[in-house]
């Protein structure tokens, strides 16, 4: 059966909002099952990834059979467009950002490099956050305001996930022949932002955002499988943006509150 997982986040959206408007007593069961139920799909993926692999493997054999060699060289320029898009992102978007609320950048580089570190070795946000709360707090960033942004952020500001998966749909599609127009290319964006919250926890796990995807927009899937044997190395990219969007994203909103703290920033050391 081809699945629409439009209609699951709608669905999901309107059952968070039935459920928000419970009392306590009556949500409480509720939120302790999904919880639960939310964790035990994300071992069950990881579990899955194990084996993925072979199977891959597989999938990427007969796809560079069927199409050749080509298909490599195709795959080393999305690899490159990837790392070229998030590398323009920071440089043109984060860059100004910062500079705007004037934090020191020298400062915020040390502050965010031991979390993106283990992000990009890691590939999973999860991995850094107690790193990143550690030194954003020291960098001067309240405690209040560092424990709810960037918690948060891991599930609503994936910014190096978003870039990915919009990156990776136009791959799948051109591929598969369609030639999308401006107006399919948004709807693919917009699909993509709200189907993409979450996945920070899970290594790869993007890779089933981007199978739904293709599957609501009647895509062919065998060009995800050939993504899949380069997607350690965009991971690693993309999960490191989402560190620095996030980190960065506490210090906008401890400016936006006036409670940065200039002289820790000024003074930050590793």
């Amino acid at each position: 059966m081809r699945e629409n997982v439009l209609p699951i986040v709608v669905f999901s959206v309107l059952f968070g909002i039935a459920l928000a408007m419970l009392s306590e007593s009556k949500k409480r069961p509720m939120l302790e099952f999904t919880e639960s139920m939310a964790e035990t799909m994300f071992k069950f993926t990881n579990i899955i990834m194990y084996f993925a692999p072979f199977g891959v493997g597989a999938a990427i054999a007969v796809t560079v059979g069927h199409l050749g060699v080509d298909i490599l060289k195709n795959l080393f320029l999305l690899l490159c467009t990837l790392y070229m898009a998030l590398t323009a992102f920071i440089l043109l978007v984060l860059l100004p950002i910062a500079l705007f609320i004037k934090i020191p950048i020298k400062n915020f580089v040390k502050a965010i490099k031991e979390p993106v570190s283990i992000a990009f070795a890691t590939t999973s946000s999860d991995s850094a956050l107690p790193t990143a709360l550690e030194n954003m707090e020291r960098f001067g960033v309240p405690r209040h305001i560092v424990s709810f942004v960037i918690p948060t952020g891991y599930t609503f500001n994936l910014d190096g996930t978003t870039l990915y998966l919009s990156l990776a749909s136009i791959f799948v599609a051109q591929a598969a022949g369609y030639n999308w127009g401006i107006g399919e290319q948004f709807l693919v964006g917009l699909s993509l932002m709200l189907t993409s919250k979450g996945v920070a926890a899970v290594p790869r796990a993007s890779l089933v955002i981007l199978i739904a995807t293709a599957t609501t927009f009647n895509l062919p899937l065998w060009p995800i499988m050939a993504i899949y044997g380069i997607d350690e190395l965009m991971d690693m990219a993309r999960t490191s943006v989402n560190v620095v969007g996030n980190t960065l994203a506490s210090c906008v909103i401890a400016r936006w509150e006036g409670e940065f703290d200039d002289q820790k920033a000024l003074a930050y050391e590793e």
